[in-house]
């Protein structure tokens, strides 16, 4: 019988593998980071739609691209090539993700109302199917390069930081082109186009970077391989009873829901409510994001000592802090606008780290309970309930800004119902949305010790059934 001291996980994985991973993250990061910092925005202030209306369109795709992922999940889980399961995914959806990302952000060819949310919610909606075929078997990917406990914390960390380094290339890019072409229309397009473009190339980067070491761990695999007798509804009624999967989903939801409502509402925030020029919101953002790049090494150092769960406990309050003080925050209070961004850094670093990291880990507790490995439809679910979450979210931004009186393209003074309103969105709503995450990270019961154990099991179950 085998003790978690005389079991060993295969080798670990080499610095190459975990790059060409990462790197396959920017496929995702640059064009959803566009989306998030500038859609809404563009679609009221360039495009010239109404928030309500503009709110409509992004909720559509949004909630499009939420339903898409359980059936791409199950397909990729079942998916049988000469290149496993999830790269014949990646490969063929790369193409057209970066085209539809060029789409996104070329002006309608008619100022007809009807027309255009017909137009944007028609290339949203093919945008978000190629964005789902590349990104969640990627997703996926990191439950099977490894199943080693602080690896998995080394390999998001590593994704994490083109993630957030993928924000920081498209905030650049952002400001580059803004302050490069006069052309409003042809800022985003540009913008657009080269974020497609990296989207292309960084998948294939990824592809032929670590397929070597997915070959060579599932060949190890398919050593042990055996079925569960169990119906498809057993399946799915176990993944919902699986209580360490429902922490990590809320903790993520909670998480991006709050991240993603601020960089929503920001712009609008800086404009409007401090008085300032766009740059100086693209400026905040960059010193958001490249804080929490920086603290990446450290959040990940301190994994491996304190566990994941300690690390989101510690890092999380340093947000919850932040957007306190941009609620506060007065105009003329330039300076403080910066080391609010600063501290919102911090904690938003263990926000790209843990839920990701925890994940993989809820999938071995799912195989040590069916006999299967499930990662697509895990990650499918995951992904599914934030982007339900992200697109009524942003629905709701629409809505209240509209409720409150937003003035499209107004070159003077807002109303107060509308400045209020975006204060509230920025402070107490996505406070209460942390302090939620906070507690299920508190009960999340998988320590390294935990998941040693099930690591065992699983060697152990699989002996038996070829024994």
């Amino acid at each position: 019988m085998s003790s978690p001291q005389e079991f060993h996980p295969p080798t670990k994985l080499n610095f190459s593998t975990k790059l060409a991973y990462g790197i396959g993250e920017l496929s995702g990061s640059l064009p959803s980071n566009i989306l998030v910092f500038f859609f809404l925005f563009f679609l009221t202030d360039i495009a010239g739609l109404k928030p309500g209306v503009a709110g409509i369109i992004v909720m559509t795709g949004k909630i499009w691209d939420a339903i898409n992922d359980p059936l791409i999940g199950w397909l990729s889980d079942r998916t049988r090539s000469r290149f496993g399961r999830r790269y014949p995914w990646m490969i063929l959806g790369s193409i057209p993700l970066g085209l539809s990302c060029v789409l996104l952000w070329t002006i309608s060819p008619s100022d007809d109302q009807t027309f255009q949310i017909v137009y944007y919610t028609i290339i949203a909606l093919s945008f978000y199917t190629a964005f789902t075929a590349v990104l969640l078997p990627y997703s996926a990917l990191s439950a099977e390069l490894t199943p080693d406990y602080n690896e998995r914390t080394n390999l998001i960390s590593f994704r994490s930081a083109f993630s957030i380094g993928g924000s920081i290339l498209s905030l650049i890019l952002a400001e580059l082109l803004f302050s490069w072409i006069n052309n409003e229309e042809k800022q985003y397009l540009f913008l657009g186009l080269i974020a497609g473009l990296i989207a292309i190339v960084s998948t294939y980067i990824s592809v032929i970077g670590t397929y070597k070491r997915y070959n060579k761990i599932q060949q190890n695999k398919t050593k042990y391989s055996w079925s569960s007798s169990l119906s498809i509804m057993e399946r799915i009624s176990l993944i919902f009873t699986n209580f360490p999967f429902i922490c990590v989903m809320i903790i993520y939801l909670c998480s991006w829901l709050s991240v993603q409502t601020i960089a929503a509402i920001l712009p609008y925030f800086v404009i409007n409510c401090m008085g300032l020029t766009e740059g100086h919101f693209t400026r905040m953002a960059l010193m958001v994001q490249g804080t929490a790049l920086m603290m990446m090494v450290v959040w990940n150092y301190l994994s491996h000592r304190l566990g994941k769960k300690m690390i989101y406990l510690m890092g999380i309050p340093f947000t919850i802090i932040a957007e306190l003080g941009l609620f506060l925050l007065q105009p003329g209070q330039v300076n403080l606008m910066y080391i609010i961004a600063i501290i919102a850094g911090i904690g938003i670093a263990t926000a790209y780290i843990v839920p990701w990291s925890m994940l993989p880990d809820v999938v071995d507790l799912d195989q040590l309970k069916t006999g299967e490995r499930r990662e697509g439809i895990f990650f499918a679910l995951v992904v599914q309930l934030q982007k339900i979450g992200i697109a009524l979210a942003l629905f709701l931004v629409g809505r209240i800004l509209d409720s409150a009186g937003y003035i499209p393209k107004s070159t003077g003074q807002q109303p107060d119902t509308a400045l209020w309103a975006i204060r509230m969105i920025i402070g107490p709503l996505p406070i209460t949305l942390l302090i939620i995450g906070l507690i299920f990270a508190y009960l999340y019961p998988i320590t390294k010790a935990v998941h040693q154990d099930i690591l065992v099991q699983i060697y152990q179950q699989k002996n038996q059934h070829h024994s």
